[in-house]
Protein backbone atom coordinates (compact mmCIF):
# COMPACT_ATOMS: atom_id res chain seq x y z
CA UNK A 1 0.00 0.00 0.00
CA UNK A 2 1.23 3.62 -0.93
CA UNK A 3 1.21 5.36 3.12
CA UNK A 4 3.40 8.15 2.35
CA UNK A 5 5.19 10.75 -0.06
CA UNK A 6 8.56 12.23 0.97
CA UNK A 7 10.12 15.37 0.51
CA UNK A 8 13.65 16.41 0.93
CA UNK A 9 13.60 20.05 2.05
CA UNK A 10 16.14 22.56 3.30
CA UNK A 11 14.11 23.81 6.76
CA UNK A 12 11.89 21.32 8.20
CA UNK A 13 10.48 23.75 10.28
CA UNK A 14 9.78 26.52 7.14
CA UNK A 15 8.10 23.52 4.98
CA UNK A 16 6.16 22.49 8.59
CA UNK A 17 4.61 25.85 8.49
CA UNK A 18 4.34 26.48 5.10
CA UNK A 19 1.99 23.46 4.76
CA UNK A 20 0.82 23.98 7.85
CA UNK A 21 -0.54 27.67 6.61
CA UNK A 22 -1.37 26.44 3.12
CA UNK A 23 -3.45 23.39 3.37
CA UNK A 24 -3.50 23.26 7.19
CA UNK A 25 -1.51 20.10 7.74
CA UNK A 26 -1.09 18.54 11.26
CA UNK A 27 2.27 17.15 12.28
CA UNK A 28 3.48 15.12 15.03
CA UNK A 29 6.46 17.02 15.39
CA UNK A 30 10.21 16.76 14.36
CA UNK A 31 12.45 13.70 14.70
CA UNK A 32 16.01 14.03 15.30
CA UNK A 33 17.88 10.28 13.96
CA UNK A 34 20.92 8.92 12.50
CA UNK A 35 21.36 5.95 10.14
CA UNK A 36 25.31 5.46 9.81
CA UNK A 37 27.09 8.68 9.81
CA UNK A 38 24.53 10.97 8.47
CA UNK A 39 22.32 12.88 11.17
CA UNK A 40 18.90 14.34 9.75
CA UNK A 41 15.81 15.43 10.63
CA UNK A 42 12.00 14.03 9.77
CA UNK A 43 8.84 14.76 10.10
CA UNK A 44 5.60 13.35 9.16
CA UNK A 45 1.75 14.55 8.85
CA UNK A 46 -0.68 12.90 11.02
CA UNK A 47 -4.58 11.92 10.17
CA UNK A 48 -3.99 9.18 8.44
CA UNK A 49 -2.08 7.64 4.90
CA UNK A 50 -1.01 8.74 2.67
CA UNK A 51 1.07 10.89 4.61
CA UNK A 52 3.74 13.54 3.77
CA UNK A 53 7.39 13.20 5.05
CA UNK A 54 9.71 15.56 5.02
CA UNK A 55 13.40 15.08 5.80
CA UNK A 56 16.37 17.49 6.04
CA UNK A 57 19.48 15.77 5.58
CA UNK A 58 23.45 16.71 5.45
CA UNK A 59 25.09 16.45 1.99
CA UNK A 60 25.92 13.30 0.38
CA UNK A 61 23.57 11.70 2.32
CA UNK A 62 20.88 9.96 0.68
CA UNK A 63 18.27 12.64 1.42
CA UNK A 64 21.03 15.37 0.87
CA UNK A 65 19.35 19.32 1.71
CA UNK A 66 21.63 20.76 -0.08
CA UNK A 67 20.83 20.03 -3.51
CA UNK A 68 17.12 22.12 -2.84
CA UNK A 69 13.88 21.22 -2.14
CA UNK A 70 12.61 18.24 -4.09
CA UNK A 71 10.22 14.86 -4.25
CA UNK A 72 12.56 11.93 -2.84
CA UNK A 73 10.23 8.68 -3.02
CA UNK A 74 6.63 7.54 -2.45
CA UNK A 75 6.73 5.14 0.02
CA UNK A 76 5.38 1.60 0.02
CA UNK A 77 4.76 -1.35 2.53
CA UNK A 78 5.87 -4.64 2.09
CA UNK A 79 5.90 -8.06 3.11
CA UNK A 80 9.96 -8.82 2.23
CA UNK A 81 12.19 -5.85 1.40
CA UNK A 82 14.61 -7.83 -0.16
CA UNK A 83 12.44 -10.17 -2.00
CA UNK A 84 10.94 -6.78 -3.43
CA UNK A 85 14.02 -4.95 -4.10
CA UNK A 86 15.58 -7.85 -6.44
CA UNK A 87 12.05 -8.03 -7.98
CA UNK A 88 11.95 -4.44 -8.55
CA UNK A 89 16.11 -4.54 -9.77
CA UNK A 90 15.29 -7.09 -12.14
CA UNK A 91 12.21 -5.17 -13.67
CA UNK A 92 15.01 -2.40 -14.50
CA UNK A 93 14.25 -0.08 -11.19
CA UNK A 94 18.22 0.38 -9.84
CA UNK A 95 18.73 0.26 -6.26
CA UNK A 96 19.74 3.73 -5.17
CA UNK A 97 20.46 2.93 -1.46
CA UNK A 98 19.52 0.31 1.15
CA UNK A 99 19.59 0.82 4.73
CA UNK A 100 18.88 -2.51 5.30
CA UNK A 101 23.07 -3.29 6.18
CA UNK A 102 23.03 -0.28 8.93
CA UNK A 103 20.15 -2.06 10.30
CA UNK A 104 16.95 -0.37 8.96
CA UNK A 105 14.81 -2.44 6.75
CA UNK A 106 14.26 -0.09 3.44
CA UNK A 107 15.61 0.31 0.27
CA UNK A 108 15.43 2.90 -2.18
CA UNK A 109 14.70 2.42 -6.15
CA UNK A 110 15.09 4.94 -8.90
CA UNK A 111 11.45 4.97 -11.13
CA UNK A 112 13.07 7.75 -14.02
CA UNK A 113 9.98 8.19 -15.76
CA UNK A 114 8.88 9.88 -12.63
CA UNK A 115 12.40 11.60 -11.30
CA UNK A 116 11.66 9.90 -7.83
CA UNK A 117 12.01 6.66 -5.85
CA UNK A 118 10.19 3.89 -4.59
CA UNK A 119 10.89 3.20 -0.98
CA UNK A 120 10.21 -0.46 0.33
CA UNK A 121 9.33 -0.12 3.79
CA UNK A 122 9.19 -3.87 5.83
CA UNK A 123 5.97 -3.86 7.00
CA UNK A 124 7.44 -5.21 10.42
CA UNK A 125 7.87 -1.62 11.20
CA UNK A 126 4.38 -0.45 10.71
CA UNK A 127 3.46 -0.78 14.70
CA UNK A 128 6.15 1.12 15.45
CA UNK A 129 5.70 4.06 12.42
CA UNK A 130 1.92 4.11 13.66
CA UNK A 131 3.03 4.32 17.61
CA UNK A 132 5.44 6.92 16.89
CA UNK A 133 3.61 9.61 14.34
CA UNK A 134 -0.38 8.75 14.09
CA UNK A 135 -1.75 6.54 17.21
CA UNK A 136 -5.02 4.76 15.84
CA UNK A 137 -3.93 4.91 12.43
CA UNK A 138 -5.77 1.29 11.02
CA UNK A 139 -3.55 -1.23 10.02
CA UNK A 140 -2.32 -0.50 6.39
CA UNK A 141 -1.77 -3.79 3.84
CA UNK A 142 1.94 -4.28 2.27
CA UNK A 143 1.81 -4.10 -1.74
CA UNK A 144 2.50 -7.48 -2.10
CA UNK A 145 0.35 -8.98 0.38
CA UNK A 146 -1.07 -12.61 -0.69
CA UNK A 147 -4.51 -11.09 0.77
CA UNK A 148 -5.62 -8.01 1.77
CA UNK A 149 -5.51 -7.74 5.86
Amino acid sequence: MFYHVCFVVPDVERAMRDLTESVNAQWSGILEDSLGEWDYLLAFTRGGPPYVELVQGPPGSPWDSSLGARCHHLGYWTEDVDRSSARLSGAGFEQEFSACPLGRPYAYHKVPSLGVDVELMDISRQQRFVASWDPGTPHMPAFDSASPA
